[in-house]
């Protein structure tokens, strides 16, 4: 079989946003068209590296473990200025992310909410406070382990990681009920958000 003949297979969550979430929200935000329903853009994946000022291969260990998690090479991030009390100068490696769209982009949201949240120890839920007034959310986790792609005896160090969820919404009451419907566990999602 030929790759031309192959179908890709849509992504499950991406399914459920154009067959459920996208009627569901354009009803309840009284929208006329269902194309301005709020939608998810793109999700920034970023690790910062202190720690690579001193250790060299901590940056390849962490391009490595974000490789797995994401699915796509990551893009190394450098100083913007010279710092010199954390001894860091212009242009360094300080750290590394990448940007996750489309079919990867929803395949990692479901693996994020199915598999790696319900991992986390003395997980309670997400505290829905963490949007930035625009509808987009940022999570922090502590452990890059919560993760089944990575393996916990071929790491280095258990290395913190910052999730980004950049969505079309307006405000955060939007962008609460847009990641809700998709499954997101808050903590208290009627919470009222200035």
């Amino acid at each position: 079989m030929t790759k031309a003949n192959e179908t890709i297979k849509m992504p499950r969550l991406l399914e459920l946003y154009r067959e459920k979430i996208a009627p569901e929200l354009t009803k309840d935000l009284n929208l006329t068209n269902i194309l301005a329903a709020p939608k998810i853009e793109k999700i920034v994946i970023n690790v910062g590296l202190g720690e690579a000022i001193l250790n060299s291969k901590a940056l390849e260990h962490c391009i490595k473990d974000i490789s797995l998690i994401s699915g796509q090479k990551p893009i190394t991030t450098k100083a913007k200025a010279s710092i010199a009390g954390f001894k860091i100068r212009e242009g360094m490696a300080i750290g590394v992310a990448t940007t996750l769209r489309s079919h990867r982009m929803y395949e990692f949201l479901d693996r994020l909410i199915n598999l790696s949240l319900p991992r986390v120890r003395d997980f309670r839920g997400l505290p829905s406070k963490s949007f930035d007034g625009n509808g987009n959310y940022t999570l922090g986790i502590r452990e890059q382990i919560i993760f089944p792609e990575i393996d916990y005896n071929s790491i280095d160090k258990i290395r913190s990681l910052q999730i980004t969820i950049v969505t079309t919404a307006k405000n955060n009451e939007t962008g609460i009920k847009l990641l809700t419907s998709f499954g997101f566990p808050f903590i208290n999602a009627n919470e009222n958000n200035n």
